[in-house]
This record gives C-alpha cells, structure tokens and sequence, in this order.
C-alpha cells in the first residue's frame, strides 16, 4: 500500500484529489495538508511513501517543503504538482530532491502512474516542462551557478558510464539508453549505479542535473 499525503493550500484541489487517489487499491491518503508547515507537521507523525506538493503555498511554499522534508526524510519521495511551469520552481524542487514535475492538467490516471513509478525509484516530469527545465539549466550551467557542480567529475567516470549520464541529462529512460547505446539493460542499471557512487549523487534526478550543469548534455555521446 502506497501511503500519500498532499499538500495544497486550495481545500477543493487537495480533497478532490484525496478522494480520487482513495479510490485505488494500492493507495492510501494519509494526510491532508493546506500549507508547508502543517505538512512538515504530518510528516513527522505519519511519514509517507509519497507527498503531492503544490508549489505557492503560503507560510512554507513547495520548494522550502520540499527540501525540509528529503533533509529528514531522504526516502520520502516528492512529486510536485502546480498550475505554475516557472523555470526557477522547476529547478529548486528538483535541486532539492523532488522525483517528479507535473503540471495540475495531469490526468488522475496519469498521477496515478507517476505516484507507482516515484515508489520505485524512477522520476517523472510534465513533457510541457521538460524542454523549459533543459533550457534553464543549460542558461545557468553557463554562469556562475556550474560552480557547484563538480565538472572535474566527468573524469572519473568511463567513457560508458559519462554517455549513460549523458542521455539521462536527456531525460531518457533506462530502456532508452540501452537501446540507444546497444548495451544490456543490467549494463545500464550497473553504469547508472557506479556513475551516481562516484560522484557522490543521489539518484538520477541529480544525474541529469549534473549533466547540464556540466555541460556534459551538451558534448553529445561519445563513440
């Protein structure tokens, strides 16, 4: 049983929500919560397996959530849902640890799939965002903000290994890579596995993060 929280401080929004998430068999709403704090509060009296965080709320909005919660619960997992696609809450959330990005036009059918896949350690975001969040990161790996990605990285990693964290930085599936770069999906999984160990990453989300700060996303793969 996949056990949720949402965070959204309108109450038609957040109980529309609660009813319709009930609804499937593998999910159970556990909290309700109409703004940052009040979730931070649930958190820590029923922590859940997944928090559906809308990005403008007031008191403690989805971004500063978002980091109080994977700073004391790192397993938690993150999808942040909002009317707004602005690059820079695109960029802080996922900075800070979200698994995924949707825009509130999502279908429930299509929530409900990202609520499974986050559980398993995949990530997901809007296809309507995607393109603005490559764009915004590849304009800040250009300034000052590449600082805190370590580029020197790259060097550690084998020539397989930097290709599989190109692609992520693509948005590319595991499958996807595989089958772009002829390898075995166990070759993928083991590559993803090592490149994340070596340059001290959490998961793939700040993989493809480091890739475009990089500029790794930007040399192409290598033959």
């Amino acid at each position: 049983m996949i056990k949720v929280m949402i965070a959204d401080d309108q109450e038609l929004i957040r109980e529309s929500l609660g009813i319709v998430l009930g609804q499937n068999e593998d999910m159970k709403v556990t909290g309700l919560a109409k703004d940052g704090q009040e979730l931070l509060t649930l958190v820590e009296k029923h922590v859940p397996d997944v928090i559906l965080m809308d990005i403008r709320m007031p008191v403690i909005d989805g971004v500063q959530a978002t980091r109080a919660v994977k700073e004391r619960h790192p397993e938690v997992k993150v999808i942040v849902l909002t009317t707004f696609d602005d690059d820079e809450y695109v960029y802080g959330a996922l900075k800070y640890g979200a698994s995924g990005y949707l825009l509130k036009g999502v279908t429930m059918q299509d929530l409900a799939a990202a609520i499974r896949k986050v559980t398993t350690g995949g990530a997901i975001i809007n296809p309507d965002v995607t393109v603005k969040v490559v764009k915004f990161f590849s304009q800040m790996a250009q300034g000052s903000f590449a600082a805190e990605a370590d580029a020197a990285g790259a060097d550690e990693l084998t020539r397989t290994e930097r290709n599989i964290a190109n692609l992520v930085g693509h948005g590319l599936s595991n499958k996807e890579i595989a089958d772009r770069l002829a390898l075995s999906g166990g070759t993928v999984r083991n590559g993803l596995s090592s490149a994340l160990s070596k340059l001290g990453l959490r998961d793939r989300t700040q993989l493809a993060l480091w890739a475009v700060q990089t500029g790794l996303v930007q040399k192409g793969v290598e033959s």
